[in-house]
């Protein structure tokens, strides 16, 4: 496929405008862990705070962008960098529109969270590591997957027979195995405070 005749239009408002209208920088909150680990839980929480201090926000979360972004991919390695490719790729173009992108997936490889990372200046990515041991996460499963995954029924199954890495160097990593989601929350904002991302 070619791209010589696709050109990039330069928008009138740029992003500095946008971020100074919202009264907040915009960031990519990458929020990564095992199923089960809270990530959505805590995605949306966070949003919530962020909201009542009147920052412009959105949730990216992994089960409801397959319900259309991404409706066309499976669970295969190859489908799984794909999807999160073009979540990044969102992502970057919503803090280009001034908001705080929250995105909750599972985001199993290192390379592929690199990937997105690297759309972006250092700043704008804030991997977020969502800590919790596979024992808690199949506590926590009220969807049963990971009985069907341990059975053989879901192949490639993240923590069972599909490998996760954990972050190396995450901005931040919560325990959200232990802590409650008030106190993760209040650690994502006082990192964002500290950072002077938030007022």
């Amino acid at each position: 496929m070619t791209t010589n005749n696709i050109h990039w239009h330069q928008a009138l408002i740029n992003r500095s405008d946008r971020e100074t209208r919202n009264g907040h920088r915009s960031v990519i909150l990458w929020l990564t862990g095992l199923s089960g680990a809270g990530k959505s839980t805590l995605a949306h929480a966070i949003e919530r705070r962020l909201f009542e201090i009147n920052c412009a926000t959105f949730v990216f979360d992994g089960d409801n962008v397959r319900h259309g972004l991404c409706a066309d991919l499976g669970f295969t390695q190859q489908d799984r960098t794909e999807n999160i490719r073009r979540v990044g790729e969102m992502a970057k173009l919503f803090t280009e529109a001034g908001i705080i992108a929250i995105t909750a997936f599972i985001s199993p490889i290192i390379a592929d969270r690199e990937r997105v990372r690297a759309l972006v200046a250092p700043e704008d990515f804030i991997e977020v590591y969502c800590r919790c041991t596979i024992e808690v996460c199949e506590k926590r499963d009220v969807k049963g997957l990971y009985a069907k995954a341990r059975q053989g029924l879901i192949p490639e199954f993240t923590g069972i027979s599909s490998p996760y890495e954990p972050p190396q160097n995450p901005e931040l990593s919560i325990d959200t195995g232990t802590l409650s989601l008030d106190e993760c929350v209040e650690q994502v904002l006082a990192y964002l405070n500290l950072k002077q991302i938030i007022n």
